[in-house]
């Protein structure tokens, strides 16, 4: 039992973790976006460098667990 309780720790603590990411790069896109008094916009060039980055972190987060 207890080694199933710390999937479910890990797994619900990531989930937390991730949503107050989500709700943050959200509230800074509206920032942006009331600055210049319009729209929530994104072009291509922004998208694939935020979609590289995701997976940077991704990778990073992998390789956490792994020896030195």
């Amino acid at each position: 039992m207890e080694n199933e309780n710390w999937r479910i720790k890990t797994l619900v603590l990531g989930g937390i973790i991730g949503a107050a990411v989500g709700l943050g790069a959200a509230y800074l896109l509206i920032q942006r976006a009331e600055k210049e008094q319009g729209r929530v916009q994104m072009n291509a060039g922004e998208g694939i460098k935020l979609g590289l980055l995701v997976l940077g972190l991704l990778r990073q987060v992998a390789q956490l667990g792994e020896g030195s």
